[in-house]
């Protein structure tokens, strides 16, 4: 197992990521860095771009590969967050809901899980309800610090930059699914052999 892992993960986090069949999130400031673009567009209005990370993005591969399913709850609707669900396959897609634990509701019930089998990524106090709420509320590194205080798991990265696939990560070598990516990508001989030394 990782240094992080061994180190910074308590039991009672791991218990909770174990059970974890759905990954939710935010999107401004938790797959984004928050920043919004506004360029003119082809009839000179103004459209809404945002940058996302692509590492953030083969984490979603991973996920796909293992069977856990993702979405998102935005309170943002934006024709840039439905393309990048759909490139990245998520399950779930609800934007411009501000009040989100009727989605969230809703998306239990889709998905026959309970509040403990779901996992939600947040950054700011419209997320709160659903980091409570889930059984395993996280939030990015650069989160408001009232999330970090209720958080069970805070990201070392900051949104847009890593911190969905940091918990990506978590969350699969909890599972026993880590060692299945380092081999595909060829690493697990190599992960091997930096820990006898070679």
């Amino acid at each position: 197992m990782d240094s992080r892992w061994d180190r910074d993960i308590k039991l009672e986090v791991r218990e909770r990521l174990l059970k974890i069949k759905v990954l939710l999130m935010d999107v401004d400031g938790v797959l984004t860095d928050g920043r919004l673009f506004y360029l003119p567009g082809a009839d000179g209005k103004p459209v809404e771009f945002k940058g996302f990370n692509s590492h953030d993005g083969l984490g979603f591969y991973f996920l796909n590969a293992a069977g856990i399913k993702t979405g998102v709850i935005s309170g943002r609707e934006s024709p840039a967050t439905t393309e990048r669900a759909r490139i990245l396959k998520m399950t779930h897609v609800y934007q411009g809901v501000m009040e989100k634990e009727p989605a969230f509701d809703e998306i239990l019930k889709k998905e026959k899980v309970t509040a403990q089998e779901v996992a939600f990524i947040g950054d700011d106090f419209t997320d709160v309800a659903l980091m409570l709420k889930a059984g395993l509320g996280c939030c990015v590194g650069d989160a408001r610090p009232e999330l970090k205080e209720v958080a069970h798991l805070v990201a070392k990265a900051p949104g847009g930059h890593g911190a969905v696939r940091e918990i990506i990560e978590l969350l699969l070598k909890a599972q026993g699914k880590w060692d299945a990516v380092l081999e595909k990508y060829q690493l697990a001989d190599k992960k091997a052999k930096a820990s006898m030394g070679f």
